[in-house]
């Protein structure tokens, strides 16, 4: 930036130093001669408010946003009359840029966090909202391994584009969704800053997804087994007998998630009704689920209870048996069996057998899955969670997974005899 002192040099070789002197109406002179109150002009808005002999300050009146305005440019004991015409400079510099130097002034009081601090506090303040365990460590892990080496140590204020895109640019393509989980975290705690007064602005983004390439579409659907080759994994699954098969099988013939069957509690589970009531916290949309248990699945929680330990209420403990099982130990045995498929597929394997194998409703799969209902108005209507014709749905599933003739007709009524 072009320092005031600077310019007078230049523009006295340009107009001749009597034009430049004449700009200014108080001399370094007259200032130490002032003794009697009053407000003396030097132009432009700059004055000396001379309140007593040994009390004076400068001050710029400006006018901003429709409004006059004075901002105070200290003390004529700490700041000489070719000081306050430089700061009455900046100040007026930044205005015509469209910044508000009161307010840049205050920030500049406030104790600026760096983005590792910033982050670390934003990371404690929403983790509670977050029912995902494993979301709550990733999301400052990536910032660990991705942000805080390039600059975590930077006052958060100080944060730009282009140091955002740069931490992004190296993965944007090879790990994709990582990048972007990135952009999203470091968007979260510079939005955080802005509302907090920490910076004058929200994250840059849209800048930012400028400055990086296309990332190619990718088939976003999870690798799912053919739902007819699901009776048979299940045979396979029962060559052994483990926490984490028994796991599996519980979750392929209730459709749940991966997090709500791992996390599943004994006190949730009522087999004498065949109801297991998945509470609000633990459910993606934050309501709580019953789901209705067919024989084949009240049969796959009664095995369970062998793995059952009193200092837990877990019906799949982990190797840590107050924790539940990682996540990791239901893809694992996908990964040893040779199958190209994920956990989270087996739901849309339940979703394809409905669609080509019964007569159900949409809305009535789209309810043993737990899903949101899209149509806002029909939304807003809907008072019900189809459980009685879900009963019968979990049933149907639970014999065609094990091969066993349904005992009810796809329609919900009694099967003919």
């Amino acid at each position: 930036m072009l320092s005031h002192a600077f310019l007078i040099e230049v523009w006295g070789k340009v107009w001749g130093k009597s034009e430049w002197d004449a700009m200014g109406k108080l001399t370094a002179a007259k200032v130490r001669s002032l003794s009697e109150p009053g407000k003396y002009s030097d132009g432009d808005g700059l004055f000396l408010q001379v309140n007593g002999k040994d009390s004076a300050r400068w001050v710029l009146r400006i006018q901003a946003d429709g409004r006059r305005r004075d901002i105070g440019l200290g003390s004529l004991k700490a700041v000489s009359l070719a000081d306050a015409r430089e700061a009455a400079f900046t100040m007026r510099r930044k205005i015509a840029q469209g910044i508000d130097p009161v307010a840049e002034r205050k920030l500049e009081r406030v104790t600026i966090p760096t983005f590792r601090e910033a982050a670390i506090m934003v990371h404690e303040e929403h983790c509670a909202a977050w029912k995902n365990g494993k979301h709550q460590q990733q999301w400052i892990s990536t910032l660990e391994s991705y942000v805080f080496p390039a600059f975590g140590d930077r006052p958060v204020n100080e944060i730009e584009g282009p140091a955002i895109r740069d931490v992004l640019a190296p993965i944007w393509l090879s790990k994709p969704e990582t990048a972007r989980r990135v952009r999203q975290r470091i968007a979260t705690v510079l939005d955080w800053a802005c509302a907090k007064g920490f910076r004058r602005t929200e994250a840059p983004m849209r800048s930012i997804a400028k400055g990086l390439p296309r990332q190619p579409k990718k088939d976003r659907h999870f690798a799912a087994m053919p739902y007819a080759d699901v009776p048979a994994f299940i045979e396979r699954l029962r060559e052994r007998e483990s926490v984490g098969r028994v796991a599996l099988e519980a979750l392929i013939l209730t459709a749940a998630r991966s997090g709500e069957i791992r996390g599943a509690c004994w006190s949730e589970l009522d087999l004498k009704n065949r109801i297991w009531s998945v509470p609000a916290e633990r459910m993606k949309m934050g309501r709580t689920h019953l789901v209705p248990l067919s024989d084949e699945a009240v049969a796959v929680f009664e095995r369970a209870k062998a793995f059952k330990v009193g200092a837990s209420d877990l019906v799949f403990p982990g190797q840590n048996v107050k924790r539940p099982l990682s996540d990791m130990t239901l893809l694992k045995i996908l990964r040893d069996m040779e199958l190209g498929v994920t956990v989270h597929g087996f739901r849309s394997a339940f979703r394809d057998w409905v669609a080509d194998k019964t007569d159900y409703p949409g809305e009535v799969a789209e309810a043993a899955l737990a899903h949101a209902v899209s149509n806002k108005v029909e939304a807003a209507y809907r008072r019900t969670d189809f459980l009685d014709k879900r009963r019968f749905l979990m049933a149907d599933w639970g014999a065609f997974i094990c091969e066993r003739e349904a005992t009810r007709n796809y329609m919900g009524g009694e099967a003919d005899t």
